[in-house]
């Protein structure tokens, strides 16, 4: 890890930088999935809450649980869901478009008044590719992109996963920014790039 890796996972496509983590604790709700996968996804997201540094929480004052994560078939099923568009505002134009580009995951995040994540909203449609991934790969990778708002080309080009004795686990220097993003002293929202030096700063070099 340098300066600059630490800063093309926060620099997003437009040029601007934004790095945003969780301002409450976290409350997990999981949709359409059986409830062995069920278990092995609400393990991932506490052992990633837990390297954080982060807190969990058995409800949200706000939301009820304010980490929803929904598995479906097809992308039409969302539509179905009992008022999830009053949660995911645009929820019929946003379903068209991940239909029309044949996308089998996304992510919507919302903010308090001050930056901070209040919520996230995971949508995985199991196509061919996906049902190949097996379920503690998928519940890994769901839970560290929604720890963090990471850039929108964080890991286009490299998974934040490796291989260690054929099993996923997290890189570890993708652990280590995770980890040095939720020190106490770093703020919940940050907007200038300085912010990555920062975090460098407390993974404690080059990795």
């Amino acid at each position: 890890m340098t300066p600059e890796t630490v800063e093309a996972l926060f620099r997003r496509g437009d040029g601007s930088y934004l790095c945003a983590r969780w301002g409450r604790p976290i409350v997990p709700v999981v949709f359409g999935v059986e409830d062995e996968t069920l278990g092995i996804l609400k393990g991932a997201i506490e052992a990633v809450v837990g390297l954080a540094g982060h807190k969990m929480a058995e409800t949200d004052a706000e939301l009820g649980a304010n980490l929803m994560v929904f598995f479906c078939r097809d992308w039409a099923e969302l539509l179905e869901v009992p008022n999830l568009d009053r949660l995911v505002e645009g929820l019929g134009p946003l379903v068209a478009r991940l239909a029309e580009a044949e996308a089998n995951q996304y992510r919507v995040f919302r903010f308090d008044e001050a930056g901070a994540i209040r919520a996230c909203f995971v949508f995985l449609r199991m196509d061919a590719d996906m049902l190949e991934v097996p379920a503690a790969t998928l519940a890994l990778s769901q839970a560290v992109q929604s720890i963090v708002l990471w850039s929108d080309r964080a890991f286009a080009q490299s998974s934040p996963l490796g291989l260690a004795n054929g099993v996923a686990v997290l890189r570890p220097e993708i652990g280590a920014v995770i980890r040095a993003v939720y020190d106490p002293t770093l703020p919940d929202v940050a907007q200038d790039d300085s912010h990555a030096l920062r975090v460098f700063a407390r993974i404690g070099g080059p990795q």
